[in-house]
């Protein structure tokens, strides 16, 4: 990359950074923090309503919100999504009832500024480097992750759960800034197939019976870890076990997040390296479920909560990692974009489902914990079944190749025809509207020298 391209990429992670912490902060403290809150005592359920409220309305805004960035501009959509995220922030920070926090929640996800800013990085970077920089916002999405659920416990003993909803509001509002004064303006808007929704994907997308299991699984995934924060940090404060005080939490997350990241690594090498993703993505989706049988039959034992907490992180953060690689090697030439965008739709309805089922199921007078694990437990039985049959992934990656003056439908066909006859090269789609031919190639085979000289 230039230094442009740095610029932006640094720039634009840092804006995923900031806003994804402040939806990833509250996670393992809300639910304690929302049961003190008036109503929850007559209307318990929507502490798991409003923990996972934010993912339906992000659900439902994060397309149209891309789209729109293609028609009004990037930065203004982005930064309108912000203070509508900072707005809800704050509406939670100051109410002291249940509902009030759950309509902070609902204003908060209806900032889904995510695929705007897919599509400025998309604006900002050369097609040879499009996938190093979304790579780097996808490890910033982990990092804040982790980083999140260290400091959550620490931030709600200092300021408490209102003071983080106030911190979230001011990421937001940095994150302006970044997007103004770090963040370049893009020479040229444009619509990138590779990486926004294209509506006339969507049908290709929706039939595609590999790209529908990765929805389901993403939607079980997020679904499982919010039905489980409903009720997880509650048993760690439960009177009558003592396990652990909130504001000791951080001792418990901070070597979990680093043991599991260290344990991650082998299984992604693997999956990519040794071409055995289907394999490793089973054994993920193994782990999070002895994770909750440990939680359903031993939550009573710091050391078996650690332990679990262990191995859901270790599948988690793998099935983090690989999913999104398996939908870019299953989706269709051209269709990358539109694949992620119904994936993250998916993965956002998952949280909401998640958080609403967690809040129906737990009930604090008989603070039935096992049951709820008992439940987010099958759930994720549902998903290694549907997983299992699911076809070995082409190992092909999606090369974006610069093309000008085209000229006509029969020039697309010629350009199409020649590259489909070079080795390494399997499926490909020329779309003269956007100057690019999207290629799926084997890179271990492609000479990619070759096909740049090709579109010359």
């Amino acid at each position: 990359m230039n230094a442009e391209e740095r610029k932006s990429v640094i720039g634009l992670s840092g804006i995923f950074a900031l806003r994804m912490m402040g939806l990833f902060l509250i996670l393992p403290v809300f639910s304690t923090y929302a049961h003190g809150l008036d109503g929850a005592l007559e209307h318990p359920e929507l502490v798991g309503i409003a923990l996972g409220a934010y993912g339906l309305t992000q659900a439902l805004f994060q397309i149209p919100f891309g789209m729109m960035s293609d028609k009004f501009g990037r930065k203004p959509v982005i930064a309108a999504g912000m203070l509508i995220f900072a707005m809800g922030s704050v509406i939670a920070a100051i109410s002291t009832s249940i509902e009030g926090v759950l309509i902070g929640r609902i204003i908060q996800g209806s900032g889904a500024v995510a695929a705007a800013v897919i599509a400025l990085t998309a604006d900002l970077t050369r097609e040879e480097h499009r996938t190093k920089a979304m790579a780097s916002i996808g490890i910033t999405i982990g990092f804040s992750f982790a980083l999140s659920m260290a400091l959550a416990p620490m931030l709600n003993h200092w300021v408490g759960v209102p003071g983080i909803f106030a911190l979230t509001a001011a990421f937001s509002l940095l994150s302006i800034l970044v997007l103004y004064f770090i963040v370049p303006d893009p020479v040229k808007s444009s619509h990138h197939s590779d990486s926004e929704v294209t509506s006339g994907m969507f049908n290709k997308v929706l039939k595609h019976e590999q790209l529908i299991r990765l929805d389901i699984g993403v939607f079980v995934l997020h679904a499982a870890l919010t039905a489980m924060f409903v009720v997880l940090p509650l048993v760690l404060i439960n009177p009558v076990q003592e396990l652990m005080p909130q504001s000791e939490q951080w001792k418990l997350y901070v070597p979990i997040m680093l043991l599991a990241f260290v344990l991650m690594v082998p299984l992604i090498i693997l999956a990519e390296a040794k071409y055995k993703m289907k394999q490793v993505f089973l054994f993920s989706i193994v782990l999070l479920m002895a994770a909750c049988a440990v939680f359903a039959l031993k939550h009573d034992s710091l050391w078996w909560v650690a332990a679990g907490l262990t191995l859901f992180f270790t599948g988690f953060n793998a099935l983090e990692a690989s999913l999104p690689s398996l939908v870019s090697k299953y989706a269709p030439a051209g269709a990358k974009g539109t694949a992620i965008g119904v994936f993250n739709t998916s993965q956002f309805f998952g949280a909401f489902v998640g958080g609403t089922i967690g809040g129906f199921l737990y009930n604090p007078i008989t603070q039935n914990f096992a049951f709820v694990f008992w439940v987010v437990f099958a759930m994720l039985g549902a998903w290694w079944l549907v997983a299992v049959f699911m076809a070995q992934p082409p190992y092909l990656a999606t090369l974006t190749l610069r093309v000008n003056n085209l000229g006509g439908e029969a020039k697309e066909k010629d350009l199409a025809r020649r590259l489909l006859a070079m080795q390494g090269v399997e499926e490909v789609w020329v779309v003269a509207d956007e100057n690019a031919a999207y290629c799926k190639v084997d890179k271990k085979k492609v000479d990619e020298d070759a096909l740049f000289a090709a579109v010359a």
